[in-house]
């Protein structure tokens, strides 16, 4: 019989509804019991593309003789990570505190009240590797519960005691002390980053490796330091690499969430929407920087994968896509040699050293399939031209597409994230103006028409989560409205349509009325939220943008388009809890890096005034969006068709001709009306 589980929207959930273990969705109903039985909780937390998830639950939660073991001692609570980042931030806190380490599937024992006192990830069905079975510890927490309930108290104790020591080690007590902005090095940061660059395959550290796309955006903001030249070098040796590796789907397009290796070579085969939001911008960006064609083109397949296979046909985004199929990791991806042959035949051994394929096969017999060597290197070897390799290579990709569309897919976590929305929001946005691609438009424009209309309240307060089963649902966290801002800030630039500058303006007033800190900051939870163990507050930018930062870089935003002191003072405010920690550790604080450039290094406003569709208002245009301006805003003054945005007011054109006022802090260049002139002010030559 289906568990309680079957009743919820999350794709997650609903993978363990058919469990014998009786799973409880984290809620009153199941809090409640735990007081009224005196039993402890075991929670669960994991999310839908989590392939050690699936692991653990067909060794143990599938198994009757485990369930039967949870169902007696315990009340047994399912969470979906990506719907709840508040429960995962605070047990893996608990986590981290009582192991050393963290990771997915959680697994955490918990007091009825909420207080932590086992934790730990994965545990097998059998002792194996130096830890025990999960029916042994199982068995032995049960025991504890009823014979040693002293030592379980000390064991909170400790772990809350830990989990505060965790917080203040992220740095909501000590990392700030009002660090001037103006006097962080970020020669010193990069400094630190050169300290662990992997010199040999890019990215930094050993395995596992992750792409780290917040950091790659600060060396892009520094890559043209005529001074140093390591950012460039980091920034294009990492990108050619991660695009060159097995991390990236050569065939459809796409990042897998992290290689195992050093090289990038085998994937965790799951993708996620979030790294593909944050990577499609930093492809795009390093375009702009460098001029490489490569970088370009893996931004547009990028974003071509996530309209094909992520994209609701309401215009949202969906999350997460798994790395299995048909019950194997990353079976959807790889490639026999000998289904190689069969289907390019002549063209196999090209295929080979193009894409790095044997009989042996370079991941457990079988071929992930990578950029070994361009058309120009293998252009001498077979006798022709780099372009008619390259039209060979882009036939034979086809031909593998077309075959790997007919295999079991794997599941799609088909739920709707407004934070992770508001991401990939501004990667189309931002596309859509660099790359003139009016479709990429036209999908920002459909997903901020989506999540406005679905994750607003009519109170004007975000929700966290959608499903076509459900509707919206769940308190929004700081991060869906500052990641929302973000997206919708980069959709008025594109469009200068006010109602998204609008829309962007009141949610900033709302996260500011209702997540505000004291002391500076904010939390990651509403002053409404339901009341936890700890409101959690993390500062620390992880896997996405966090709340904290991407606020403190909206806020800025604002703060350039609307000369609002109030603005710039809270985005100050949050910006000082981490100010001391960052030159000392920037990998902890990608983000906030971005914050730091925007409060030091020379905010820009641009307001152009004239008919957005004239050839001199585009040519305006043009030169700000011509480059990579990550410090710089830009609105623009239709004369027929007035708007509120701050920055414009008083502007008009110069002799009936468009104009552009360069300013910094409201006090601007005098106006100008030349493509040229617009030019030397923005870049002084």
């Amino acid at each position: 019989m289906p568990n309680r589980l079957s009743a919820e929207s999350s794709p997650y959930l609903l993978q363990h509804a058919d469990n014998p273990v009786d799973w409880y969705p984290w809620g009153e109903e199941a809090l409640t019991r735990a007081r009224e039985e005196d039993k402890p909780i075991f929670l669960s937390i994991g999310y839908a593309a989590c392939h050690w998830c699936h692991v653990m639950a067909h060794e143990s939660f599938e198994d009757e003789r485990t369930a039967a073991l949870l169902n007696e001692h315990f009340i047994n609570i399912k969470v979906d990570r990506e719907e709840r980042p508040d429960l995962d931030g605070i047990y893996m806190k608990a986590v981290v505190g009582m192991t050393g380490h963290g990771g997915w599937p959680m697994s955490v024992w918990l007091t009825p009240d909420g207080a932590p006192f086992y934790a730990g990830t994965y545990f097998p069905p059998t002792p194996r590797h130096g830890m025990p079975s999960f029916r042994d510890i199982i068995q032995s927490l049960a025991g504890a519960w009823h014979g040693r309930r002293d030592h379980i108290t000390a064991t909170t104790e400790r772990a809350l005691l830990a989990m505060r020591d965790i917080s203040a080690a992220d740095g909501a007590q000590d990392g700030g002390g009002g660090v001037d902005p103006a006097t962080i090095d970020a020669t010193a940061i990069v400094e630190q980053l050169a300290r662990y660059f992997d010199a040999t395959n890019g990215g930094w550290g050993d395995a596992p490796k992750f792409p780290q796309p917040m950091i790659l955006e600060f060396l892009a903001r520094h890559a043209d330091n005529a001074g140093d030249p390591r950012p460039r070098h980091f920034l294009e040796k990492s990108l050619t690499s991660m695009a060159d590796g097995g991390i990236y789907d050569l065939l459809g397009g796409g990042f897998h969430r992290y290689a195992t290796d050093a090289e990038w070579l085998v994937p965790h085969f799951e993708k996620m929407l979030y790294d593909n939001a944050q990577l499609a911008r930093l492809y795009l960006h390093a375009w702009q920087v460098t001029g490489s064609e490569r970088f370009r083109d893996v931004a547009r397949e990028i974003l071509d994968y996530v309209l094909r296979e992520m994209r609701h046909p309401r215009g949202g985004f969906f999350s997460s896509q798994d790395a299995d199929s048909e019950g194997e990791e990353g079976k959807f991806f790889v490639w026999s040699y000998a289904e190689l042959e069969d289907l390019l035949g002549e063209d196999t051994a090209l295929a080979a050293k193009a894409w790095d394929a044997s009989r042996g096969g370079n991941w457990e017999g079988k071929n992930i399939l990578h950029r070994l060597a361009d058309p120009a290197e293998l252009s001498a070897e077979w006798g022709v031209a780099p372009e008619e390799v390259a039209r060979h290579l882009d036939g034979m990709r086809q031909r593998l597409w077309d075959v790997r569309e007919k295999r079991v897919k794997p599941g799609l976590d088909d739920k709707v994230l407004t934070s992770w929305n508001g991401l990939m929001l501004a990667a189309f946005a931002e596309a859509a103006t660099a790359l003139g691609e009016e479709r990429y438009l036209a999908a920002a424009r459909s997903n901020a028409v989506f999540l406005l209309d679905t994750m607003l309240t009519e109170d004007g307060r975000l929700q966290r989560v959608w499903t076509e089963n459900q509707g919206s649902n769940l308190n929004g966290y700081l991060e869906d409205y500052s990641h929302l801002i973000e997206g919708l800030l980069a959709l008025y630039q594109a469009t200068f349509e006010y109602r998204w500058f609008a829309a962007a303006r009141t949610l900033a007033d709302t996260m500011i009325d209702h997540f505000r800190a004291e002391g500076g900051g904010f939390y990651d939870t509403s002053d409404d939220h339901e009341t936890l163990i700890t409101r959690p507050r993390d500062l620390h930018d992880n896997a996405v943008p966090s709340g904290n930062a991407m606020a403190s870089t909206v806020l800025l935003k604002l703060a350039a388009l609307t000369g609002e002191s109030r603005y710039q003072d809270e985005a100050r405010a949050a910006f000082d809890q981490i100010a001391g920690s960052l030159q000392h550790n920037p990998m902890a604080f990608g983000q906030w890096l971005a914050a730091y450039d925007l409060l030091a290094g020379g905010r820009r406003e641009v307001a152009i005034v004239g008919d957005p569709l004239a050839k001199e208002t585009q040519a305006l245009l043009d030169v700000v969006r011509g480059a990579f301006r990550p410090n710089t805003v830009v609105a623009l003054l239709d004369p027929e068709n007035p708007s509120d945005v701050p920055l414009l007011e008083g502007r008009t054109t110069i002799d009936g001709r468009p104009a552009a006022y360069v300013c910094e802090g409201f006090v601007c260049q005098l106006p100008v009306t030349e493509a040229d002139e617009l030019r030397v002010q923005l870049d002084g030559s």
